[in-house]
């Protein structure tokens, strides 16, 4: 092979196969061990080898003595081989280890792979620092997300400072739902659609979705039309969107559950994306009512003090809390702890609160609460009321029981489908379980899932996937009980 066909083959090899392909290919041309030393390295061969294996010690030593010398290129001599040399940069030197006699050229061929050796490796480096600097913003993005569903909205701003654009208040949330290839195509087109103003952050909990915060005044949005929603259906054929109410930045949790609960309407519609509809929120209509009987529930969490500093305290519990029951086993990936430490955080919580949270009355209950006292008494470690009610009490409230008959209307309006109150019914009896549900509706698992299906579109409200609105409709069923 001549001197121009290696050389052609050097920088094709540089080009499409980058350091690895070139010393891979180097080493089976010259029979021998190829690879990039830096002085100091120990004979583990250091971060920039590119092969498996260690670096001979012979080449680590020559590495040494190339810096040391102040030379280009270098030869030594052992028992039996010669380690050639030639000078990178940044310390980095292209190392041979060949036997004796080595082929004539490796001198010539080492030498002109060694200029086409550093500029790749300069090029992976950068690849792989904007690699590092692409996770790093991610992660920031995701912290703050964690940090407006926990409503710190003044630590949430000022890690939000260092990225673009700022947090938009107020604002509409969007989740789209598409392929995780199309990720990154689709939040491109969000900041496109909306000049750069919609603030873009991969769900932590759901791998298929972007969490879009879009400034509410971005574009004119109506029941039938929604510019950015239209354009990533349009663009991304596998993309479904849900998109909430216009809310303060502060309502960040609430609008995120408007827009996954719209999500689940969208997945049955043609034009793939949909509004949250509006309805009656418990909230509201609990809150003048709730109020002392959430704080008395809630108010060992908030007065709880861990034995030891690494131990979770009452605000990490509240957060876990809240995960837990939006998301389930998937709270992991939300928290960032193992399941273990989740399942362990949720037996605490039910210790300290008094509660079995395997059954869906006493997550309700808790849900319920921590939508009551958003923030409320963190940490204070103040005494809750004497005399306040129980939950029973507070679902007793003539505002309560207006809520829950708006709240189950659909259920039993001309559009609904046979059976919906009862399937609803017997869902929540069996603690939100599909398996024991269906045994007890006489159906299969797959025809009780359907049956689901259609009431979620229906009440325009998740079931099936977490945020669900399986809490609400507890409360909603025990509130007409009462009243009843």
């Amino acid at each position: 092979m001549s001197r121009s066909d290696d050389v052609l083959k050097v920088h094709r090899l540089a080009h499409t196969g980058g350091s690895a392909a070139l010393l891979e290919w180097l080493a089976a041309r010259l029979g021998g061990w190829t690879g990039v030393v830096r002085a100091g390295d120990p004979g583990a061969g250091g971060a920039d080898r590119d092969q498996a294996g260690g670096a001979p010690e012979a080449a680590v030593r020559g590495a040494a003595e190339l810096s040391a010398r102040g030379v280009r290129s270098a030869v030594l001599h052992g028992d039996g081989s010669a380690t050639l040399l030639f000078a990178l940069d940044a310390g980095r030197a292209l190392a041979a280890v060949l036997p004796l006699p080595h082929p004539a050229d490796a001198p010539t061929l080492l030498a002109d792979a060694a200029v086409p050796l550093a500029l790749v490796l300069r090029a992976e480096e950068a690849e792989r620092r904007e690699e590092r600097a692409a996770i790093a913003e991610a992660r920031a993005r995701e912290a703050v997300l964690r940090l407006l569903m926990s409503g710190q909205l003044s630590t949430a701003h000022q890690i939000a400072e260092a990225l673009r654009p700022p947090l938009p208040d107020p604002m509409r949330i969007y989740v789209a739902e598409c392929r995780t290839g199309r990720l990154a195509e689709v939040a491109r087109l969000c900041r496109e659609v909306t000049g750069g103003r919609a603030w873009v952050v991969r769900c932590p909990v759901y791998v298929r979705h972007l969490i879009i915060l879009v400034p509410a005044d971005a574009a004119a949005v109506s029941a039938d039309h929604d510019p950015l929603a239209g354009s990533l259906t349009a663009t991304a054929p596998d993309c479904t969107v849900g998109v909430s109410g216009e809310l303060a930045l502060g309502q960040a949790p609430t609008a995120y559950t408007q827009a996954f609960h719209a999500l689940a309407v969208a997945r049955g519609r043609e034009e793939r994306h949909a509004r949250f509809g509006p309805g009656p929120e418990l909230a509201l209509a609990a809150h003048e009512a709730g109020a002392d009987w959430a704080g008395a529930l809630l108010a060992p969490l908030h007065a709880y003090e861990p034995r030891r500093p690494q131990d979770p305290g009452g605000q990490e519990l509240r957060d876990t809390a809240h995960a837990w029951l939006n998301f389930g086993a998937h709270a992991t990936r939300l928290l960032r702890v193992h399941r273990n430490t989740l399942a362990a955080r949720v037996r605490l919580v039910e210790t300290l609160l008094g509660l079995d949270l395997g059954r869906l009355g006493d997550q309700a209950a808790l849900s319920l609460a921590l939508r009551l006292t958003p923030g409320a008494g963190r940490g204070s470690g103040t005494a809750a009321p004497a005399a306040a009610p129980g939950l029973d009490a507070v679902l007793r409230d003539p505002r309560l029981t207006e809520w829950a008959r708006a709240h189950l209307s659909r259920l039993s309006g001309p559009d609904a489908p046979a059976g919906a109150r009862t399937t609803v019914r017997t869902w929540l009896e069996h603690d939100a379980r599909l398996v024991p549900a269906a045994a007890a509706l006489g159906v299969s698992v797959p025809g009780a899932r359907k049956r689901l299906a259609r009431i979620e579109s229906l009440l325009e409200r998740s079931l099936l996937q977490s945020p669900s609105v399986r809490y609400d409709l507890w409360l909603a069923h025990r509130a007409e009980e009462l009243a009843e």
